[in-house]
């Protein structure tokens, strides 16, 4: 079955849905690409003929051998050029986000390799998830919404789900919710203010619950 762009896509979806523990169905996959659920199914019949995912009986879609090679060849590709499109030419997030995922279909495994020494071989994106290949292993965070007030944390990563929200990502980046930021949960009562108050780089916020959850921590 000749690969397209579209194709590829639903590999990556499926391959960060699964990495992030959400079991794949139907209907999850069509909101996180934000496609129709008839246009899912007939794509996931077509990937399961190419031998790229199965099904389970709970009707969940699981990559297989051969669909997780590929998809992780396309999130290496992905994540590294975010890499360099923020560390080197200055992108915010989103539109790292966004032109990486332009690119990544035309990189060839030598540009790959050059970027990879180019950048000193990184081993996660700007967002602090694993660049597949490395051999490195995810650092452990909880969520932001389980974290007992008050209190110091750091951030490890943010969720890949986030990234397809573009506002999202442009709000964390240029407050400095990033990786290895310092955040001060902050306690007190405050019963008439809806989200979590954090402070980072002296600025205070109140995050969103679905927002703060997508921000793993560690103490």
């Amino acid at each position: 079955m000749p690969r397209t762009h579209g194709i590829q896509e639903y590999l990556e979806g499926i391959y960060v849905l699964e990495t992030e523990g959400v079991t794949v169905l139907s209907s999850v996959l069509a909101d996180y690409l934000g496609v129709s659920r008839p246009t899912v199914t007939q794509t996931v019949q077509r990937l399961t003929a190419a031998g790229l995912v199965t099904t389970g009986e709970g009707r969940e879609i699981v990559l297989t051998e051969q669909g997780r090679r590929e998809a992780e060849a396309i999130v290496r590709r992905h994540r590294l050029l975010e890499r360099w499109l923020t560390d080197e030419l200055g992108l915010d997030w989103a539109d790292a986000h966004v032109e990486a995922g332009r690119l990544e279909h035309a990189v060839s495994p030598l540009v790959e390799q050059r970027l990879m020494e180019r950048l000193g071989r990184p081993t996660t994106c700007p967002h602090g998830n694993v660049i597949p290949g490395t051999g490195a292993k995810q650092a452990a965070g909880k969520p932001l919404t389980t974290v007992a007030r008050p209190a110091a944390v750091r951030v490890v990563r943010i969720l890949e789900q986030a990234e397809e929200d573009l506002e999202l990502l442009r709000f964390l980046h240029k407050a400095g919710i990033v990786p290895g930021a310092l955040l001060q949960v902050e306690g007190g009562d405050r019963p008439f203010e809806a989200g979590i108050p954090i402070a980072v780089n002296g600025q205070h916020y109140a995050l969103e619950e679905e927002v703060a959850r997508r921000i793993l921590v560690s103490a």
